[in-house]
């Protein structure tokens, strides 16, 4: 592993002590003001953006469930032109009902309808998604920007196996469709942790 990796894995560990010492973790404090969870509904209401970076994510969960050990998952964007500008999603970050990271996957493009781009122009995108902000939740916009750092290689292979999915889903003769709801999830990685 990288320096970087090395020190995204402290920061991921530290992130989750932090909240483990105080009797919460990283799906419980994001929930934290919610008055009840629905599933679809965005959490914090309104996302959360850094106006630096141009980072932005939400947090939701589907009802059923796509996966029993999933209570729902971070939907992790850049906007590198800032608020107004375009939005391009990087990857979700899938949690345990405990607040534990369970999978990170892509989507196809009708999921998030975010602006598209392919493989080579979001991957770089990746080092961008950098949360330096104190709400809602420090720990939690610090864990995410971890994820995203410790796992940036897998990410990036992730987004490339998306269009190799949806490419190789095209029918027949019709270009690949980003917009063919029997394909949702495109690529995935269930990391080791221990």
């Amino acid at each position: 592993m990288s320096e970087a990796t090395d020190r995204a894995d402290e920061e991921i560990r530290f992130c989750e002590a932090i909240l483990a010492k105080s009797g919460t973790n990283v799906l419980l404090e994001t929930l934290r003001d919610a008055p009840d969870v629905a599933a679809w509904s965005h959490y914090p209401e309104g996302d959360v953006f850094d106006p630096a970076s141009g980072a932005q994510w939400y947090y939701h969960c589907h009802s059923p469930s796509t996966d029993e050990a999933e209570h729902g998952h971070f939907h992790c964007f850049v906007r590198p032109q800032g608020k107004d500008g375009p939005v391009h999603h990087l990857a979700a970050i899938g949690v345990t009902p405990y607040g534990q990271l369970h999978r990170i996957f892509t989507v196809n493009h009708w999921v998030v309808g975010d602006d598209w781009l392919d493989a080579e122009a979001t991957v770089p995108l990746l080092q961008r998604f950098d949360m330096q902000m104190a709400r809602p939740s420090y720990l939690v916009n610090r864990w995410l920007t971890a994820i995203l750092v410790r796992y940036e290689t897998e990410i990036a292979d992730l987004i490339s196996e998306r269009d190799r999915i949806i490419a190789a889903h095209a029918a027949g003769d019709l270009p690949a469709n980003r917009e063919d709801r029997t394909l949702e999830v495109t690529s995935e990685f269930r990391p080791a942790r221990g």
